[in-house]
């Protein structure tokens, strides 16, 4: 507290005379006051966690005291400042600068006259901006203190002043020392753990005084004032800096030199700052620093006045003896060698500081810690030069950069970068350079963006501080950073392009005599051209102009702005100075004139550089418009010069019209229809004369004009619109001639006309509003899809390949177009196709996609290369990718994907991801159909073979063995990973392959057993899938088609219905097939058979792990036409059904599991 003197000299007289008997018994009131308090603040410290700067006593009366202090502070009556209640100095930083000085200088004026309790109250202070909040209670009577928590030593000869700060993280207690040399009192200097208490205890000498703090062992956990969030944080942190130098500004001229204030400053920060406590060592090495740096401005101010006097003694001794005065001579001597000492002293604070605290804590396990002292160690050496700017103390600016935390390297480069930045400095950095130069340079790649745009610039510091200091290596290393994908560290990388690169040709080409300021002008900017067109020519990124242009932008817009420059020297056939630009360069500085104006119109965003400014600020926004007139009616006069130049080169003119497109229609010269008329003219010639163009170019060109003709306002809209139509009736008059017979033609028609198809129906809905335009639109859909079917049936395959795609991709957006509708306003119209047209697209992908390289990937001709192969493989992918996207989205019947899952083992590896993906969708469409898709394929199979074995012939390529099915019909069971969530499908499964079997059966003597009978054998591998329930359903399905019919199974024949029953039996009963099938015969009953020997190898094939389900939602359940059941033998696998029910699913992707492959233990059964 700082008290008015007056004041408190009157209210101690006051309280002595009400209460005589209190001063006997002081010591035990201050005892148990601050027990009190100290319970107190112990039951209020959850509280204060929350809110810690709202529990000082400042805020609290804030509003009532801020103009109390200041006026106190300046020096009011003193009748008035006995009025004025007692500031403390922690309150004090709330009160503005000029009450900070105030403040201060009284309590300079109380430290004049009673040093000990005034040195108590700065004490108090920096321990509360620690975070300890409370009063401090003194006693100046001798007593011996002894409190349950603090360890003090005590002595009746000493005159102790104990001062309990009641706080957050713990209490203080100081007495007074008699010596510094007391060996008892030193011996217990010491910071000890009190593990029962969970207390902490530091106990050091700041002589006169000894202090003795106690804080809980959590108290690192707790927040302090430095790390506050929000603006508290960086409000306390500056006012607490600005304190401490106000503190040493007010105190240069007095107290700093008493050799008593400065050393138990000194020693209490020193101690504090080494403790364990982050909350005390945090605050205290600022302050440390903080008074550091404060003690350097006034070693500057005395070094000022030593060398003031030296010039006036100087001055004194060049006068004539006759007017010399011996006496001010002595003065001025006596003035330089007392300022010298000061000087001298405070210098020896320094060093004091520096090595007790600095040394200690700019390796802190606290990042804030290391960053606060690498940030005012660079102040030291930039402002006390003479002192700290030497190599012992730029080591430690080195060794930080290589910290692990980026804000302390921050720290560094941006304290190098006002070293660097000043020249009078730079001589004493050479060996700095020479060392530490390799880590500066591996910084640009530093992970921390800030970090490495900072050590960028401070590299271009220290390229224009010496000449040799980088070398052409370097150079080259750091030059490639213009085409970084972060824009601030490739604008930095630029600055470091236009200072070593593009400026020093154009000083080299300044030193010539020129006639005029125009051709000195022209001049530089050719030479700086040049340069630019020599770096990126050598740099080998010929793909990256736009993000050169982006990266020069800052430092070279004048450059790269000068359009009438750029296009003078491309027009220009040679230089009077030299000879003129070769193709290639004349190239790039049309990419350089196009990027450039594009950046004038856009702006700095590009696609994959980050950190452009994405909000222009009114200036900009001005700047910005002034460009775009400015470019505008330059180019709209030159560009048909460049266009009529360049006409030979395809990319360049193809660069050259995509300038129209940042055109400005408000422009004042964009009202002459003359230069609009002339560059459309030449816009048209200049793709007349590409009869074959480019893509890029036809590209550039569409846009350009559609660029021109959309201004509705524009003045040059008139003129374009008809120079576009005019082109336009061109190239239809020549594509209509060049309708015959030829093939390229057609399969452009095809392209064009699936592009507006799916344009239509990306576009439709703006333009669907009425159901004539609907009607319009199905229309339009079906002619497409019988022109498509039509070129199906071509005699060249690209143009059924190009047809086929283009009926599967059209078809596929229009059921994309039914889902995303939305329901509430008109929509389009259902367009189904025809069954000719599906069978054609089934027969089709069979014809084509089916064919040549099997599972094993063997090539169907030797002749042909790994290349044309895998080219092979790719477009056949896609056909089938194409017609797979048709099932998946409901626009085929799902029984059309039975023909391609019958395929998913023989060509598993050139399509299985393809045909695998396709069985998870349509199974989450609907379960049931795809279970019966999947049996449809296998009965599909089954019959073909059953076929081709009475019919006798030659094997057919599409016929699979019997094996083979059975393999397929193992892997169709793994994808049922889900037992229970497949339950239904499962039992479908079986209860179609038996109806398949034994249905329109009728036994005779000639055919005593179902014809399809070995399918049983296939049907079994999904046995394993059953769950025990559902497996006596199904046996007791079985049993009820067997019962009708005589079974004899002790005949071979009926082998597969033995196999079959065994697997369901077995897993029934908890046993295997093998079992069941290895028991010994015996004689049929109704409702039980006997089963005959047979092979005793396992059909039931182990499944190691189900696959995983995908989650999606569930689809709309489609019902399933019962003709699949009840297909004889003699249907047509491939049958379509003439009228396919309209189905149109809304669909989700899912993510397909697969299982691994099980051992193959399978019973072959001959046919």
């Amino acid at each position: 507290m700082i008290p008015d003197p007056t004041a408190a000299a009157a209210s101690r007289a006051t309280e002595q005379d009400k209460n005589p008997h209190d001063e006997a018994n002081s010591s035990g009131a201050i005892n148990q006051s601050e027990d009190e308090s100290g319970n107190e603040n112990r039951q209020k410290s959850a509280r204060r966690r929350k809110r810690p700067h709202e529990g000082s006593e400042n805020v609290k009366r804030k509003s009532a005291r801020a103009g109390r202090g200041g006026a106190g502070g300046a020096g009011g009556s003193r009748g008035k400042r006995r009025r004025v209640e007692a500031v403390t100095l922690f309150e004090v930083l709330t009160m503005g600068r000029s009450a900070m000085q105030a403040v201060i200088d009284d309590w300079i004026e109380a430290y004049g006259k009673k040093r000990d309790s005034s040195l108590l109250d700065l004490i108090s202070f920096f321990i509360q901006c620690c975070g300890c909040k409370g009063k401090q209670k003194t006693s100046t009577h001798t007593h011996t203190h002894k409190h349950k928590h603090i360890h003090t030593h005590t002595q009746n000869t000493h005159n102790q002043v104990y001062v309990c700060l009641l706080s957050l993280p713990g209490v203080v207690t100081a007495e007074m020392c008699q010596s510094k040399d007391d060996s008892e009192v030193m011996s217990k200097m010491v910071e000890e753990l009190d593990e029962d208490a969970g207390l902490q205890y530091k106990k050091f000498l700041a002589f006169p005084w000894i202090l003795t703090v106690t804080w809980p062992m959590d108290t690192d956990s707790v927040e302090y004032p430095l790390t506050q969030p929000g603006p508290y944080g960086r409000w306390f942190h500056s006012e607490f800096c600005d304190f401490v130098a106000v503190l040493v500004a007010r105190c240069q001229h007095s107290v700093v030199f008493d050799s008593y204030l400065m050393t138990t400053l000194i020693s209490l920060l020193t101690e504090l700052s080494d403790s364990y406590v982050r909350p005390f060592r945090h605050t205290c090495t600022l302050a440390a620093v903080k008074l550091l740096s404060s003690l350097v401005a006034v070693a500057l101010s005395l070094s000022v006045g030593i060398e003031n006097s030296q010039k006036l003694y100087q001055v004194q001794k060049t006068k004539p003896v006759r007017q010399r005065s011996p006496p001010q001579l002595e003065r001025i001597q006596r003035k330089i060698a007392e300022l010298r000492e000061k000087r001298a002293e405070i210098e020896s604070m320094m060093d004091v500081i520096f090595k007790g605290i600095f040394l200690k804590r700019y390796r802190d396990v606290l990042p804030e810690i290391r960053s606060i002292c690498m940030e005012e160690l660079s102040l030291w050496m930039k402002l006390y030069s003479s002192a700290f700017l030497n190599d012992s103390y730029l080591k430690y600016m080195g060794w930080m950069m290589h910290d692990k935390v980026p804000d302390v390297r921050l720290k560094c480069v941006l304290g190098l970068q006002g070293l660097y930045g000043d020249p009078p400095l730079l001589p004493k950095l050479d060996l700095f350079t020479t060392r530490f130069k390799a880590r500066m340079i591996s910084m640009t790649l530093d992970k921390d963006g800030e970090v490495a745009v900072q050590t960028m610039k401070l590299l271009l510091l220290v390229s224009k501080a010496s000449d040799g200091a980088l070398g052409p290596g370097d150079y080259k290393q750091l030059l490639q950073f213009v085409f970084s994908s972060q824009r601030p560290l490739a604008a930095a990388a630029g600055e470091l392009l236009f200072a070593r690169v593009l400026d020093t040709e154009a000083r080299a080409s300044d030193t010539q005599e020129e006639i005029n300021a125009e051709a000195a002008h022209e001049r530089q900017a050719s030479a700086r051209l040049r340069a630019l067109l020599h770096f990126y020519q050598k740099s080998e990124l010929h793909k990256h102009v736009v993000y050169l242009v982006d990266s020069l932008w800052d430092c070279a817009g004048d450059l790269l702005k000068d359009w009438n420059t750029l296009t003078s020297i491309l027009l220009q056939d040679a230089s009077p100075h030299g000879p003129g630009l070769t193709q290639a360069e004349q190239a790039v500085v049309v990419e350089i004139l196009v990027a450039s104006v594009r950046q004038a119109s856009e702006g700095p965003a590009l696609a994959g550089r980050s950190g452009a400014k994405k909000v222009m600020s009114s200036r900009e926004k001005k700047v910005q418009v002034d460009d775009c007139t400015k470019l505008t009616a330059h180019l709209l006069v030159v560009l048909p010069q460049l266009l009529s130049k360049f006409s030979g080169s395809c990319d360049t003119v193809a660069s050259l019209m995509k300038i129209p497109q940042y055109f400005l229609p408000e422009c004042h010269e964009a009202g002459s229809t003359q230069a609009a008329s002339g560059l459309m003219a030449e816009l048209g010639a200049a793709l007349d004369r590409h009869p074959d163009p480019d893509p890029a170019l036809l590209e550039a060109a569409a846009r350009t004009y559609l660029s021109l003709c959309a201004e509705g306002e524009a003045p040059w809209c008139s003129v374009t619109r008809t120079a576009r139509d005019s082109l336009v009736r061109r190239w239809v008059d020549r594509l209509t001639a060049l309708l015959g017979d030829s093939l390229q033609v057609l399969l452009e028609v095809l392209r064009c006309l699936s592009s507006c198809m799916l344009w239509s129906l990306n576009t439709s809905g703006g333009t669907l509003n009425s159901r004539e335009k609907a009607v319009s639109q199905r229309l339009q859909l079906r002619l497409f899809c019988e022109r498509g079917n039509h070129c199906l049936s071509h005699s060249d395959h690209r143009v059924q390949q190009q047809a086929f795609l283009g009926v599967c991709d059209v078809l596929t957006a229009h059921s994309y177009q039914l889902q995303v509708w939305d329901p509430a306003s008109f929509g389009p119209l259902l367009y189904t196709p025809s069954p000719k047209l599906q069978r054609a697209l089934l027969i089709f992908v069979c014809a084509h996609v089916f064919v040549g390289p099997d599972c094993d990937g063997q090539s169907a001709a030797a002749e042909d290369s790994e290349l044309e192969r895998l080219e092979e493989l790719h477009r056949r992918r896609n056909l089938l990718a194409a017609f797979c996207k048709l099932i998946v989205h409901g626009v085929l019947e799902m029984s059309m994907a039975a023909e391609v899952f019958t395929h998913y083992m023989k060509y598993h590896n050139d399509f299985g991801d393809i045909i695998k993906e396709t069985m998870y969708r349509t199974r989450q469409m609907d379960k049931m159909d795809s279970a019966r898709t999947l049996v449809l394929s296998l009965q599909q199979l089954f019959v073909r073979l059953k076929r081709e074995q009475e019919g006798g012939s030659r094997a057919h390529p599409g016929v699979q063995t019997f094996t083979s099915i059975k393999e397929l019909a193992r892997r169709f069971a793994l994808t049922f990973g889900d037992l229970v969530k497949f339950r239904e499908c499962v039992v479908v499964i079986h209860r179609n392959g038996i109806d398949f079997v034994f249905q329109e059966f009728s036994q005779t003597p000639d055919a005593p057993t179902p014809p399809y009978l070995s399918y049983l054998t296939i049907l079994g591998e999904f046995s394993s899938k059953l769950l025990k329930p559902d497996k006596k359903i199904v046996f007791s399905y079985l049993q009820k088609h067997t019962a009708e019919h005589i079974v004899d199974l002790r005949e071979e024949c009926w082998q597969p219905l033995i196999y079959y029953r065994a697997s369901l039996l077995a897993a029934a009963e908890g046993e295997d097939a093998a079992s069941y099938v290895s028991s010994d015969r015996k004689p049929y009953l109704p409702g039980r058979s006997a089963f005959s020997k047979t092979k005793p190898e396992e059909s039931k094939s182990p499944c190691p792990f189900s696959p995983v389900d995908s989650k999606v939602s569930k689809g709309h359940r489609s019902s399933f036409s019962p003709s699949h059941q009840e297909q004889t033998a003699d249907a047509d696998p491939f049958a379509i059904p003439d009228e396919l029910p309209a189905k149109r699913l809304n669909f989700e992707g899912s993510d397909a599991s697969t299982g691994s492959k099980a051992e193959d233990d399978t019973v072959d059964v001959e046919l």
